[in-house]
């Protein structure tokens, strides 16, 4: 099975863009091509106007990019690890200070500098992955996975070093991201991934109102088919999901809905604990196009349950 299929964008200079998608949709594959660092089988692709085949090495002069997986050498000071990553590059002595205290700064880490890496928190060593990505001024910067396992504060941290960081330099970066909430607040275009195809393309909001409607949440004790049923004949309902002990349903004008919603239960006997409205998220937007949910786990099939809710839609 083919990682990737008939992958085709155009990423503008100085855009944010983001490639939404569970684990093992592709994403890491298409930053891996992009950067020269695997070989597409088919196609064609040029990163700052150089072909990814044919000039790896003018591709790789003007990119950078922090890894999914932890690069950094724990026995080294971050001062070590930045002066080492300025070598490789060419920099010579005096830039490769300048550039270390610039970027340092710009990550809130000199005062640590000195310290081993590994002394470092989770936080800590990802924001000198993205020190270390900008030491020669890259053009792109290639972010994959950046707040992978980090806590809520040091993700909305790394996002604010994100923002940052493009307002200083005005490079090109290309964020890959399962969280709905980080693609949401960071990323002027997205580009949803799934099964190794792009599925939809636009801007967060764009793809939010493309939805339409309004999303109850119901929280109900016991499953009751009838009950779905029921509430998927309604007038106004696209579609419908369950998982746990929440329903999810998609429809035009909620606060209309909400009271048949309470009819039918009180009919079935069906008891409802609670009832939210909300406007769709990504998370909608996902599930709407591709049947399941976004998940920090690796992707498996749907279980039957799922194949019989999250997948009821009118026809």
């Amino acid at each position: 099975m083919a990682a990737l299929n008939s992958v085709n964008l155009e990423i503008q200079k100085g855009e944010l863009f983001g490639l939404l998608g569970p684990n093992g949709a592709g994403k890491t594959t298409l930053i891996s091509i992009l950067s020269t660092i695997l070989p597409a089988t088919s196609g064609s692709a040029s990163v700052c106007g150089y072909d990814v085949r044919r000039e790896q090495s003018a591709v790789r002069k003007c990119i950078g990019i922090v890894f999914q997986d932890p690069s950094l050498d724990d026995d080294l000071t971050g001062d070590e690890n930045l002066d080492f990553h300025g070598r490789l590059y060419g920099l010579n002595a005096v830039l490769r200070r300048q550039r270390i205290g610039e970027v340092l700064k710009l990550v809130d880490l000199e005062n640590r500098r000195h310290d081993l890496v590994k002394t470092y928190s989770g936080g800590m060593r990802r924001r000198l992955e993205i020190a270390r990505g900008l030491m020669h001024r890259p053009e792109v910067l290639f972010l994959d996975e950046p707040t992978l396992g980090l806590d809520p504060q040091a993700r909305r941290n790394i996002w604010d070093y994100i923002r940052d960081l493009k307002a200083c330099f005005g490079m090109t970066v290309i964020l890959t991201t399962h969280y709905m909430d980080e693609a949401d607040q960071l990323c002027s275009r997205i580009a949803v991934i799934d099964r190794g195809e792009i599925v939809a393309l636009d801007s967060p909001d764009e793809l939010k109102a493309g939805l339409g409607g309004d999303v109850l949440e119901l929280e109900v004790i016991q499953d009751d088919k009838e009950f779905t049923d029921r509430l998927l004949a309604m007038d106004g309902v696209h579609n419908i999901g369950f998982e746990d002990q929440r329903i999810v349903l998609r429809v035009n004008h909620g606060e209309a809905v909400i009271p048949k919603v309470f009819e039918i239960a009180q009919g079935l006997g069906v008891a409802i604990n609670s009832v939210s409205m909300r406007k769709p998220n990504l998370e909608d937007v996902f599930i709407q196009l591709t049947g399941r949910e976004m998940r920090e786990a690796p992707v498996t099939e749907p279980t039957e349950r799922m194949r019989i809710f999250m997948l009821r839609r009118k026809r």
